[in-house]
């Protein structure tokens, strides 16, 4: 039988201090019931012989003292079935979309399990994105944990819809493979605007039924943020782990999380590391990011994005210092870029996924990806470079050769770069591009194409007409 106290001595922002006369587990779900009779749900975040901290998940407004405490015995589960493809939830996990309630096969802890190093199997398989800066730049491998690095004020989201609507295992299609591909989307702390903005999307262009969404407003508690990436990836990891689904996993936005953390860490009067943040956040997000990956003898896989928005553009803040450390890469949104009426406004030249050399190539995207890839970056890169000299000698004073670069530069942002959030480029259209921009240049100049690729594929007439120009 569950003991109830009425012990409540100190309520303190997020968080409700109460005397136990017996030992309780961390991390153990509570019910708090007010005078009133509302229930509130939260859970043990610290706990000695005779007190507790409760974090309470739907805020503390309407608790005192003569509210009661049952401690439930378990910790936070998830109720788990594939029924959940097509269903939108609140930050806890609880329905919001006038549906049916949900019929649990299972019920996972949220925490999760780790996954055994020696059973991680390495991430290869190209995942498909159509989006040109990425598939073709900075390409995407099922497995991988790729965070996008934002900026107030930017569209990551509709990036990030546009992601979640285009996202395909190409591979998995022409093997006529069984494995099936899933989008979790868990937004933390968005506006009501926001988040209507993406149920508009997601039921517009038929991408929710292939889709669990999960929904933490900012007006919702910041102690429910806490909990919104931990169920959607319980939920990843069911569905991949357990039903074979290829699941891309969008958290959006992960600095939202962050400011949760800070929150909770003031009330409890911690010791505060860099910049207020808690001193186990490196931690805390590793818990996260590191629920990844694919495992060996098993179909399913999980890829994350993460999107993070720069406080004050500043890429050495703790949020995406931190989170640069744990994952494989990242993505820029570039507020100049955007200025300029691109989108996506992607910076191609900070970018970076450290696998991707081992999800592109002859069999999984096609044998020229990397040389062009490679040639496209250290041509724009020297594109950028005269454009700062352009600034102080002006155009007139560069040679023939500096003049194609920074024509070049500008096609690459305004053809391979911009394409709208609407377009759906698969990788042989992203790669044609590509061949294209590099025809503006003397084939002398592409020395970072094996020689059979550049007799198979450069435009002749492409650098005939560039010189007649």
């Amino acid at each position: 039988m569950q003991k109830e106290y009425k012990t409540i001595t100190e309520i303190s922002g997020p968080l409700v201090f109460a005397e136990v006369d017996e030992p309780v587990g961390y991390n153990e779900i509570v019910e708090i019931e007010t005078p009133d009779g509302q229930t509130r749900r939260g859970q043990v975040l610290e706990t000695t012989s005779d007190h507790v901290a409760i974090q309470v998940f739907e805020g503390t407004g309407g608790i005192d003292r003569e509210s009661s405490v049952r401690f439930l015995g378990e910790t936070m589960k998830m109720k788990l079935t594939e029924d959940l493809l097509g269903r939108v939830l609140d930050g806890s996990g609880q329905p919001i979309d006038g549906g049916p309630e949900i019929e649990p096969d299972k019920r996972e802890d949220i925490v999760g399990a780790a996954i055994n190093p020696y059973s991680r199997e390495y991430p290869a398989e190209f995942i498909q994105t159509g989006v040109s800066a990425i598939d073709g730049m900075n390409t995407l491998v099922r497995g991988q944990k790729l965070p996008i690095f934002s900026s107030s004020g930017q569209p990551h989201n509709d990036l990030a819809l546009q992601i979640a609507r285009q996202a395909t295992v190409p591979e998995e299609e022409k093997e006529g493979g069984e494995s099936e591909f899933a989008v979790i989307f868990g937004a933390m702390g968005i506006t009501a605007e926001e988040a209507n903005e993406f149920m508009d999307d997601f039921e517009r262009t038929g991408a929710l039924e292939r889709s669990v969404v999960f929904m933490n407003l900012a007006d919702d508690p910041a102690t429910e943020r806490t909990l919104t990436p931990r169920l959607a990836l319980t939920t990843a990891e069911y569905l991949a782990f357990e039903k074979g689904y290829h699941v891309l996993t969008i958290l959006t936005d992960m600095t939202n999380y962050c400011e949760a953390l800070r929150e909770i860490g003031a009330a409890r009067e911690e010791v505060p590391g860099r910049r207020g943040y808690p001193g186990y956040m490196y931690t805390d997000l590793a818990q996260l990011y590191e629920r990844a990956g694919r495992i060996k003898g098993v179909d399913g896989s999980i890829t994350q994005i993460p999107i993070l928005t720069m406080p004050s553009d500043d890429i050495t803040h703790p949020i995406p210092d931190l989170t640069g450390y744990i994952t494989e890469g990242q993505i820029i949104i570039d507020p100049d870029l955007n200025s300029q009426g691109i989108q996506p406004p992607i910076n191609v030249l900070p970018s970076l996924s450290r696998l991707m050399d081992d999800g592109i190539g002859e069999g999984l995207t096609r044998a020229d990806h990397a040389d062009v890839s490679d040639q496209l970056y250290a041509a724009y890169a020297e594109g950028e470079d005269l454009r700062d000299l352009v600034n102080i000698v002006g155009r007139e004073a560069l040679s023939e050769r500096d003049n194609k670069y920074l024509d070049f530069a500008d096609r690459f942002e305004a053809e391979f770069v911009q394409q709208g959030f609407t377009t759906d480029r698969d990788i042989e259209e992203t790669l044609e591009i590509g061949w294209d921009l590099l025809s503006m240049l003397p084939k002398e100049e592409l020395n970072r194409v094996d020689e059979d690729l550049i007799e198979e594929h450069y435009r002749e007439e492409t650098e005939e007409q560039v010189t007649a120009d």
